[in-house]
């Protein structure tokens, strides 16, 4: 019997009822993965479920590694491992066995982002297209959006009508669509669509898969889309157990499919549902989670609870209203080079922002400060240049695509020139072969190119044979990474940090082959090609910049929040899109960024004229949201125009008050245009303006135009200097 006592009445209650459809409604730090891993570990160990007739689904493979290595723990290692993969790992495992009813081979090809591009970027070459035209983001959306709608290539051509735009996207999609079938290849859209399809075709394929399993368990559900909601109800059918946890007040991915009527009617579709509310936080203070409550509760369209804690703290979330965009980028780092002096690891510490483009005065005030920071899910690992390179070499010895092909022939340079790749390429769809079987053949090529084409397919060769012969995955890849000359160029250019990289990618291989030393190299680049959320970068000491999205199931000790101004966050473009939907969504995506604090939570907010808004910026509707018994503001108040400055403590001296002190004898005292200063970092400068407490101060190179309280300790007139 599993031990519950550690487990609140509700908690127990969602690990241990029999009902056969549930729906958990766990709020933010409430303890679901807990409660999801301990109602795994109960079905196996109390009620003698066999662990290959549970299938449980997450969305990414942080949170289903986590998963499993929870239930080693509970269960010890005697225990086989119950299915736990990603949504999309899932359908590769249920196509590699049965996609031949569609009429592909089982070792068919997943197509990543970057493979993506590389035939969009065949076909605007063949159609004469400008990328500045037709960006490939916003063409890969097009083709996204048709697939998962069930629009065919036809039905895309009827819509397009006469809109010359909407048919060059038409025709784009149509290539699209021909070159993937002719590569045998499926992109991640594919992975689910062609899973739905195969089971509403064929009786017998689906039936084999619902009897496979008993119990099927779902997490994050309130992100799933209405296309991977009806293959969780086929798998489900009516005689399996479905149970699915998830939190309303946390969708804030419907920009990319997510539907959260789909968890808030779950009930209708299966009537006799049990619904268990987790509503104990045990993340954030009650300042923080009453304060986050009291903005989400304005929202109508929710499953209402009232989140509680038993954490205790005097502390209230901070509100900071600053004058400028520069100058609260500075406030932030500031407080920051404070917390750190006081102890305070970086790790411990994140700010968030509603859009990418709000970090780039962050990032000045951070270098500025000298604080160590990163942009987390900034370019990811298996995404950067040298990553792909070599993914694509391993990619030679087990499907030697196109693709891949064209990606590698000449990296490093070899001699064959876009002429010749044409050739190469025309040839192939002429004798409907692959690009490697045209070079194999060696039948186009004279003099040079002959001869290095015959080179370049023995090295390739090579490789297969060591694979067929067993070489370890690992020893293959260094085999390939210094055979091809990949290594030696980067030497050769002094490419540190892309060598560096490379010895991780082998790392990562080696590690791979430790683990599951059974399997192959076709498993390995399967596992890559899904392996998208590595986070290689979490235990090192940065804070952490990133956009609230980025941040979801994440939590820190402490959270900064900055732009909390009407149009930023909420963003502008939401509200007008989608109204009051997008109100509440963005209201939504408010409270995922409150609850990622577990101590302390910062709001700070610009004052001035926003180019992007154009207007004046002014407070957020979020932060007037807030229970004022729960919130204390500090810093000029941008809502009346008025700058005096309230501090509770000193922020940037160790002199208790002094820097409010001298903001306040600023607003009566200020400095004057050319008046000369010495500032502690940036040295001698000349004021260029002040007003409102903030001076303009030109510093000499490489320091320039800066932006400082007038009062700020760091300044001191040349008056004061002599004296």
């Amino acid at each position: 019997m599993i031990d519950t006592e550690s487990l609140n009445k509700d908690q127990k209650e969602a690990v241990l009822s029999d009902d056969p459809h549930m729906r958990v409604i766990a709020g933010a730090g409430s303890g679901k993965t807990r409660v999801l891993t301990m109602r795994i570990a109960h079905l196996i160990e109390d009620e003698d479920v066999r662990e290959n007739r549970i299938l449980a689904i997450t969305f990414t493979n942080k949170a289903a590694n986590e998963m499993k290595e929870r239930i080693r723990k509970m269960l010890g290692e005697r225990v086989r491992e119950p299915w736990i993969s990603t949504i999309h790992s899932l359908c590769v495992r249920i196509l590699r066995e049965d996609i031949t009813v569609l009429g592909y081979p089982r070792n068919f090809t997943i197509m990543d982002a970057e493979d993506q591009k590389a035939i969009l970027k065949e076909a605007y070459k063949q159609m004469n297209l400008e990328v500045s035209n037709y960006p490939y983001s916003a063409m890969l959306s097009y083709i996204s959006n048709n697939k998962t709608e069930g629009i065919s290539v036809e039905h895309a051509k009827t819509l397009a009508g006469s809109y010359l735009e909407e048919k060059v996207k038409a025709d784009v999609y149509e290539y699209y669509i021909n070159r993937l079938q002719a590569l045998y290849a499926l992109d991640f859209d594919d992975l689910i669509t062609w899973t739905v399809r195969m089971f509403a075709k064929f009786d017998e394929v689906l039936t084999k898969w619902q009897r496979r399993f008993e119990y099927i368990l779902v997490d994050e559900f309130q992100d799933i889309d209405n296309v991977q909601y009806k293959l969780i109800r086929y798998l489900a059918g009516s005689q399996n157990s479905l149970y699915v946890v998830g939190d309303p007040d946390q969708t804030i991915y419907t920009w990319r499919g997510a539907n959260v009527d789909i968890i808030m009617n779950f009930t209708k579709d299966y009537p006799d549902t049990k619904t268990v509310i987790l509503n104990e936080n045990y993340r954030s203070t009650e300042a923080i989670l009453n304060g986050a409550n009291s903005v989400i509760k304005n929202n109508r369209h929710r499953v209402k609870k009232d989140l509680f804690t038993n954490r205790k703290s005097d502390e209230k979330i901070t509100h900071y209203a600053s004058a400028s965009d520069e100058y609260q980028a500075a406030w932030i780092a500031e407080k920051i080079a404070e917390l750190h002096r006081k102890g305070k690891s970086y790790t411990d510490i994140a700010i968030l922002y509603r859009s990418n483009y709000l970090s780039r005065n962050l990032e000045k005030a951070m270098l500025d400060m000298r604080i160590p920071y990163i942009i987390y899910g900034g370019i990811r690992f298996y995404e950067r240049q040298e990553v792909k390179d070599a993914l694509c070499y391993l990619r030679m010895v087990t499907t030697a695509d196109d693709l891949a092909l064209g990606r590698i022939l000449n990296r490093p340079k070899r001699g064959i020139g876009n002429k010749t790749m044409d050739a190469i390429a025309e040839e192939a769809r002429k004798s409907r072969v692959s690009m490697y079987e045209v070079l194999k053949r060696n039948e186009i090529f004279s003099g040079k190119n002959k001869k290095t084409i015959e080179s370049f397919v023995a090295m390739v060769e090579s490789w297969r044979e060591a694979a067929a012969n067993g070489m370890e995955i690992f020893r293959l890849f260094e085999k390939i990474i210094d055979d091809s000359g990949y290594r030696a160029m980067l030497e050769e250019n002094k490419e540190t940090d892309r060598i560096e990289n490379i010895k991780e990618l082998i790392d990562d291989v080696r590690e791979f082959s430790e683990t599951y030393p059974e399997s192959t190299l076709d498993e390995y680049m399967q596992l890559v090609s899904l392996y998208g959320d590595r986070d290689e970068t979490m235990s090192s000491e940065y804070v952490r910049l990133m956009t609230v999205h980025a941040a979801k199931g994440l939590e820190f000790d402490t959270v900064f929040v900055s732009d909390m101004n009407e149009g930023i966050f909420p963003n502008e473009r939401a509200m007008n899109d989608s109204g009051s939907r997008g109100v509440e969504e963005e209201r939504r995506l408010a409270y995922v960024a409150f609850t990622r604090a577990r101590n302390k939570l910062y709001l700070t907010e610009a004052g001035g004229f926003s180019y992007i808004l154009q207007r004046a910026r002014t407070s957020s509707r979020f932060i007037r949201e807030i229970d004022p018994e729960y919130i204390e503001h500090i810093g000029a108040d941008s809502r009346t125009g008025h700058k005096e400055v309230q501090l509770s403590s000193a922020l940037f001296d160790s002199n208790p008050g002094t820097f409010a002190q001298r903001i306040h004898e600023t607003n009566t005292a200020q400095l004057k245009k050319g008046e000369l200063v010495t500032h502690s970092k940036f040295g001698e400068g000349v004021v260029i303006s002040c007003k409102n407490g903030i001076a303009e101060i030109a510093f000499p190179y490489p320091y320039g135009v800066k932006k400082i309280a007038a009062g700020h300790p760091s300044i001191k007139r040349k008056s004061q200097m002599r004296s």
